[in-house]
Formats: C-alpha cells, sequence, structure tokens
C-alpha cells in the first residue's frame, strides 16, 4: 500500500497499514478467539494456505503477532497476541458494536437486545465452544485469574455494564447492583451445588474492588477493561458514561471450559439468577 508523504506521521494512516486489510482483521479476530493454529484459522476463515501464510507473515511483521513453538517435528508454530495485538482488541470490539448497531440494525444504545437479532444469534451459538485457553482477567485482589474455577464442576459467568454509575437514560442498564446482590444472596446455594461464579464489567480492577468491599461480594469481580473476553468471544456490547461495556448476559460453563447455557438478554434479573443457579447444578450433577 503506497502512502502519502504527510501519513507518515498520522497514527490513523499507520494503524489502517494493519486493519485495512479484510484478511488481516479476520485473522485477529480468530486469535482473539483462541484459534492461534495455522489449521484452525485456515478452517474458521475459509482462507486459502497461501493467502493465509502471506497474512500471517505480515502481521508478524508488523509486530502484532508472535509465533510459538509447540511442534518440532514436523516444525508448527502458534500465532498469539503481543501487546500491541491485544492493545487492538478495544478496536475490534468497536467494530462489532458499531457493525451491530449501523450495519446489522442491533445496536441500539442500551444494555439489553432483542430477542431475534444478530447479537441474539450470536449468544445462543456460543452453547458447545469451548472458552479459550489459557484467558485470564484481572481480579479485584491484585492478580490475574481464570475465568473458569478451577475448584467448581460448573462456573456462571455473568456480564454487567457497570456499578456506581449515573446511568441516566441508558435504558436496561439500570440493575448491575441488584444484580450482583442477589447473586451475593445465592452464592451458598451456588457452592453446595459445586459451582462458582465470576462477575464481569469492562470497570478497572480498582472501581470493582471498591464496590465488592462495600456489597460484600463473596464472588470474583473480573476486569474485562482491555475487551480480551468480548473480542473472544463476540459479546454484545454498547458503549454509555464514556466507555464500551458489555450487555447483561449470563454463561454457564463446564469444568473443560465448554459453554453449556447462555442466558441472553436479561430482562428479569431475580429469575435470571434463580434460573442461573438451576442451570449450574444440573452442569455439576451432570459432570
Amino acid at each position: 500500500m503506497r502512502m502519502h508523504n504527510a501519513d507518515e506521521t498520522c497514527g490513523i494512516a499507520q494503524a489502517a497499514l494493519v486493519l485495512g486489510d479484510w484478511w488481516n482483521v479476520l485473522v485477529l479476530r480468530e486469535v482473539a478467539r483462541g484459534h492461534v493454529r495455522f489449521d484452525a484459522l485456515a478452517t474458521e476463515i475459509g482462507l486459502s494456505r497461501k493467502v493465509l501464510t502471506e497474512r500471517l507473515g505480515r502481521l508478524v511483521a508488523q509486530g502484532v503477532l508472535r509465533r510459538s513453538l509447540y511442534q518440532r517435528r514436523p516444525v508448527r508454530y502458534a500465532y498469539l497476541l503481543t501487546d500491541a495485538g491485544e492493545a487492538l482488541l478495544p478496536v475490534l470490539v468497536a467494530m462489532q458494536d458499531w457493525g451491530d448497531r449501523w450495519v446489522l440494525g442491533d445496536g441500539d444504545v442500551t444494555a439489553t437486545a432483542a430477542v431475534d437479532g444478530a447479537e441474539h444469534a450470536r449468544v445462543r451459538a456460543l452453547v458447545g465452544t469451548r472458552l479459550p485457553e489459557g484467558l485470564e482477567l484481572p481480579g479485584t485482589e491484585g492478580t490475574d485469574l481464570p475465568l473458569v474455577s478451577p475448584d467448581a464442576t460448573a462456573t456462571v459467568l455473568f456480564t454487567y455494564p457497570g456499578t456506581g454509575v449515573e446511568w441516566g437514560a441508558i435504558p436496561g442498564a439500570a440493575g448491575c447492583t441488584l444484580e450482583n446482590r442477589l447473586f451475593r444472596d445465592a452464592w451458598p446455594d451456588f457452592l453446595r451445588a459445586g459451582a462458582d461464579v465470576r462477575g464481569i464489567s469492562t470497570q478497572l480492577s480498582h472501581e470493582q474492588a471498591e464496590f465488592a468491599r462495600a456489597e460484600a461480594v463473596p464472588y470474583p469481580l473480573l476486569s474485562d477493561a482491555r475487551h480480551q473476553l468480548a473480542a473472544a468471544l463476540r459479546l454484545p456490547t454498547f458503549r454509555g458514561a464514556g466507555r464500551l461495556r458489555h450487555k447483561r448476559l449470563i454463561v454457564v460453563v463446564d469444568a473443560q471450559r465448554t459453554v453449556r447455557h447462555t442466558l441472553f438478554p436479561v430482562v428479569d434479573i431475580p429469575h435470571a439468577v434463580d434460573e442461573s443457579l438451576r442451570l449450574a447444578a444440573d452442569c455439576a450433577r451432570s459432570a
């Protein structure tokens, strides 16, 4: 791609060298979803091996991906995001958000969603898929934690827009504090069922920690401020109070990181918490 001399000092133009290529964007989307090996990338994207080899080589040369050897005979590499690549995840999530709203017609500025839209279909399609291996998010104690509890036969992940925020007229966003309180109160029941709970928002860890202390939240709150989970699962988001935020949904995952159930959109919060407990208990019993 030829560039005008003035573009050499333009960050947008330089970023377009990476993201202006259709295939580059799809490669990064799939790597974020955990498809990091060549054959998996080729299958998911439907790209010829020659073109995929070229795109992977460019992304490595641009410092967005790095190669990690996982087999010596024959030599095989996994393609992983570098720090620069991870910094592009909010861009991918913003593209998804923009496409949902302005192309697919699903992106009203709301924390809820229609039951017959693309967002709903995308969440339903998560059932049977596995969460990317090794994906961890920052917790309120200052350490990264796995999405799936190592000590439980089922883990309930619930995403929410944020707590301690004045939402104003954004419809569907109220109720995050209520949801956390209901999960808090039901926490002993989840433990008895062999299940664990993780609350996830795009707020910073220190914001979550302040809320967790004030509300005596017993389960981990995880920060997806870098949009790792949103990009990995292509979760529905919306922009509110100055940042991209998760729409409210609940996912039940088994010990093998396989999504067993999804609840979306979450409108009746008390019912959704009760239903997630029932589903998690069923998942634990069948383990």
